[in-house]
């Protein structure tokens, strides 16, 4: 080990080869503190050649690595395993805007850039990269695109694949595949950025990006709109479709619990309304016409939901600073489910008039199973997508809630695959055993992944190669 450490030194300077127990804590441990490991070191590349130097050595040395961006992750993918023989490679120092193209709508950056930082580049070029998370001053784009991110804009312009034209990534031997093509159409082969976009760092560390850019919102109109039950939801989202077509850009729901911590533990945090319903939703409708009549588009919509019983009650916001404090409501549930304590998290996507049944069924198993439990739902409803988490019962042990999370794990996975659904598993896809895989892959996709993680890195020595 100690010929691969100077190596890495070599590589990128002694400074950024972490060594140091306290140096080292921020890399070995996830953002809720739910996951803790042991790395071997903490390296710090500046540039696309220091990752592929970084990665040849490590794979000449037979010694794991686990690629991480800004360790926002909630399922502990990016932390390294106790065993203290795993290299953590960080992203961090390849931040840079490389270039924005006006005429192509186009911006590269590199995988450590922030999504903030992207954010404001575009936006400061008159333009707009609409992917939105509540992480976004800390995660990276290389960790976005790993993980195939979604936010709360998917209902207008897609995951964060759909945001993307070309890739940069290093394979797990070092040498780099340059697919920094920014094509809008591009029919010559088979489209390897795909194969990196949601591969979790299983096939290869990927380096830089060019995204999509969008022309730049300059009117919005946003509401907090109680709702009968979770099918109205449903029902709400299909008529705003109608009515707004693509200004819809946001349709968020809220539960009465996850609404709850948030006015537990977030000061200042209010609700424009009252009655203590079960179910809210956010919406938000936005258009790059500054002069947009979208407070009386949206205005008009909910009027009409409401007298068809649909909506139980609305609030529009009347400038940006109450769209903030509306938005805020949304975006804070995640801290404060972290300040509430230990919680078991799924990130489940079923079919959008799926969603009441999956509800309804999962959560009478859950109840059943576990009296008191607290389920916290949240998410994005317009691709289908919930934040399906678990709070211990109000007067439970921490430590017997813990106990019950793979009893928990196994309710919701089976119920998600019943309804034709897909889960991000706790643990991410890189640490995850065989025969856990097989729960959400068939034997045929799983073949497909052995072959191409074969083809890619013959000796699997990527940190994800127990994978397979």
């Amino acid at each position: 080990m100690s010929e691969l450490l100077a190596t890495l030194r070599d590589i990128v300077g002694e400074a950024h080869v972490l060594l140091d127990a306290h140096d080292r804590a921020p890399h070995e441990e996830d953002w809720r503190g739910r996951y803790r490991g042991r790395a071997l070191c903490v390296v710090k590349p500046a540039d696309t050649a220091g990752v592929a130097a970084v990665l040849g050595a490590c794979h000449a040395a037979g010694v794991p690595v686990v690629p991480q961006g800004g360790n926002t992750g909630l399922v502990g993918g990016g932390v390294p395993h106790a065993t203290g023989n795993e290299v953590v490679l960080s992203l961090s120092r390849l931040n840079r805007v490389l270039a924005v193209d006006a005429d192509n709508l186009t911006m590269t950056v590199q995988a450590g850039c922030t999504l903030a930082a992207a954010q404001a580049a575009a936006a400061e070029a008159g333009f707009l990269f609409p992917l939105s998370l509540a992480s976004e001053g800390s995660c990276q784009i290389g960790g976005n695109l790993a993980t195939n991110a979604g936010g709360v804009h998917v209902l207008r312009y897609g995951n964060t694949r759909e945001l993307t034209l070309g890739l940069e990534a290093v394979l797990p031997d070092g040498r780099v595949w340059d697919g920094l093509r920014g094509l809008r159409k591009d029919n010559t082969g088979y489209d390897l950025k795909h194969l990196f976009i949601g591969s979790e760092g299983t096939l290869g560390v990927i380096t830089a990006a060019v995204l999509k850019l969008f022309p730049a919102l300059h009117s919005r109109a946003v509401a907090w709109v109680a709702l009968r039950d979770v099918a109205a939801a449903i029902e709400l989202l299909r008529g705003l479709r109608t009515r707004c077509g693509e200004r819809l850009t946001a349709f968020e729901l809220v539960g009465r619990e996850a609404l709850g911590l948030v006015l537990q533990h977030i000061p200042g945090a209010q609700v424009p309304l009252s009655g203590g319903h079960d179910w809210h939703a956010l919406v938000e409708l936005a258009d790059s016409d500054p002069g947009a009549p979208l407070d009386d588009l949206l205005q008009t919509a909910l009027a009409s939901a409401m007298e068809a019983g649909v909506v139980s009650d609305a609030a529009l916001a009347a400038s940006d600073t109450q769209r903030a404090a509306l938005w805020a409501l949304r975006e804070n549930i995640s801290e404060a489910q972290k300040r509430e304590g230990f919680s078991i998290k799924h990130d489940v996507a079923v079919p959008v008039g799926r969603i009441p049944a999956f509800l309804h069924d999962t959560d009478a198993a859950l109840k059943s199973a576990f009296p008191g439990l607290r389920i916290v739902t949240f998410g994005h409803v317009g691709d289908g997508n919930l934040h399906y988490n678990m709070s211990r019962a109000q007067r439970q042990d921490n430590d017997v809630f813990i106990a019950q999370t793979p009893a928990v794990n196994r309710i919701v996975h089976d119920r998600v695959a019943a309804h034709g659904g897909s889960i991000s598993a706790e643990h991410g896809l890189g640490q995850l055993k065989r025969e856990e895989v097989l729960r959400y892959k068939s034997a045929v996709e799983m073949d497909l992944m052995r072959a191409v993680k074969a083809a890619l890195d013959p000796r699997g020595l990527m940190n994800p190669g127990k994978l397979l």
